[in-house]
């Protein structure tokens, strides 16, 4: 049975999807795990971040069950602009980014530090981590089924 231009047999790519979404379930589940076990109220900018990591845990497997390299279409412009808004807050919390510029202004700031492992993990870092991981393993995704 021939192959149509959305799917490759390539076993790495479908792992690379696994991989991804692997991450995203466990930073949805890790998300879910401080906010409603530890009592970490999230800011506006965790929701934010939760708005464009919760959806990769439903479109990844959709795309894996059978694989199809177009999810990557879908997928990798909600994990580049949780990228970029994971990496804005760490800017914020590092103080890079002037208190002006401050997008939570009500509620719980953007810039509170509520974990710190190792003396540099926090959450932020956690979920700026997570998505750069699934962005990249997308790309990767993307430029090995594409051949």
């Amino acid at each position: 049975m021939p192959i149509n231009s959305t799917q490759t047999a390539q076993p790495s790519n479908w792992a690379l999807l696994f991989a991804c979404w692997l991450i995203a379930s466990v930073s949805t589940l890790g998300s879910l795990f401080f906010s409603e076990v530890m009592g970490y109220a999230p800011c506006i900018l965790c929701w934010y971040q939760r708005i464009f990591m919760y959806p990769l845990v439903i479109l990844l497997p959709i795309g894996m069950f059978p694989f199809d390299r177009n999810v990557v279409r879908y997928t990798a412009p909600l994990s580049a602009i949780g990228t970029l808004i994971a990496v804005f807050q760490l800017l914020l919390v590092a103080g890079y980014i002037p208190e002006s510029i401050k997008p939570c202004t009500q509620g719980i700031p953007c810039s509170e530090v509520n974990i710190q492992w190792f003396g540099f993990v926090t959450i932020p870092l956690l979920s700026a981590l997570s998505f750069l991981f699934i962005t990249v393993l997308l790309i990767l995704t993307h430029v090995r089924s594409s051949k």
